[in-house]
């Protein structure tokens, strides 16, 4: 067995895709396996890898880690990208964690009925641009330097980056009354890891689509 990270997931973004975020931010290479059955997600039940029946799991030095939030936390510490202290890493929390609330709208949107997705769809606006972006905003602006947390890249700003772009696919504009987050989005994705990760043939996912959707009803609906 490699010592790469092993992910196993549906191929497709959902809680997975952080995960892969920040590897790749990290430079870390890492291996995936995809569940296509109920019958491949029932067997990691009962082989007992599984400690709460869900996924993602990540197999990384000798653990099988499951909870998206944990995992990413581990490899966050693990490559440096979790603050220079506790102050440091309160705030990459608190930052996480908002953002986190707004990617939940993104991760269920596929999910919507036909009717609902235009509602859907001026809810994240209104969440992004009220309540979201502008605390990220005032906090480059303020702050003055390249990265949210100190002078250094960190997990909260893989976390932010990964957003903007996942709400700038369902509204491309969302961006234009946010100059610092129009000048961070440039910056982040002109970082090498990062920009090797925009490539296609990159491990990134493409946004969810019908067979996506299909997969996942598929695999964890009874």
């Amino acid at each position: 067995m490699s010592g790469k990270p092993r992910l196993i997931y549906l191929n497709g973004r959902g809680r997975m895709e952080p995960v892969r975020w920040l590897l790749a931010a990290a430079g870390v290479e890492f291996e995936e396996i995809f569940l296509e059955t109920r019958e491949q997600y029932e067997k990691l039940i009962r082989d007992g890898v599984l400690m709460f029946q869900q996924v993602p799991m990540v197999e990384i030095d000798g653990m099988k880690m499951v909870q998206t939030r944990a995992i990413l936390s581990y490899i966050a510490g693990k490559y440096n990208l979790y603050g220079k202290d506790l102050k440091e890493r309160a705030l990459i929390d608190m930052y996480v964690e908002g953002i986190t609330d707004l990617m939940q709208m993104i991760l269920m949107f596929p999910f919507s009925t036909p009717e609902a997705k235009e509602k859907n769809i001026d809810s994240i606006k209104e969440r992004a641009t009220n309540r979201y972006f502008p605390v990220f905003e005032k906090v480059l602006k303020q702050h003055g330097q390249d990265f949210l947390v100190g002078n250094k890249f960190s997990w909260a700003d893989v976390q932010l980056i990964e957003a903007i772009l996942a709400v700038e696919e369902k509204i491309p504009a969302v961006l234009s009354g946010f100059p610092q987050l129009q000048a961070f989005k440039k910056r982040m994705s002109n970082m090498p890891t990062i920009k090797k990760f925009l490539q296609p043939g990159s491990p990134r996912k493409p946004p969810p689509d019908e067979h996506y959707v299909e997969t996942v009803l598929k695999v964890f609906k009874k």
